[in-house]
């Protein structure tokens, strides 16, 4: 599934269209690997958004089949410190 699907399905994010500019912008990463919108995710990826002055990180449970909330299809991971 392209990642700008995932993240609006998942609704992580609320609209595809600001999904695809975030990924554009860099924001999105993907294992620790920056990804833009076309990028495919897999359950068991970790991602990471970094919108604004908030950080986002999920490991993908599964694929949505339909718009939904994310429980269930993600995991919210701690935020790493640096010590």
């Amino acid at each position: 599934m392209r990642l700008d699907l995932f993240l609006k399905m998942s609704r992580l994010i609320k609209r595809r269209s600001l999904a695809k500019e975030i990924c554009d912008a860099g924001c999105v990463q993907i294992n620790g690997r920056i990804a833009k919108a076309g990028a495919e995710v897999k359950p068991e990826d970790v991602l990471t958004v970094d919108i604004r002055d908030r950080l986002l990180r999920a490991r993908i449970l599964r694929l949505p089949q339909r718009v939904e909330g994310p429980e269930g299809i993600v995991e919210m991971m701690p935020e790493e410190s640096g010590l």
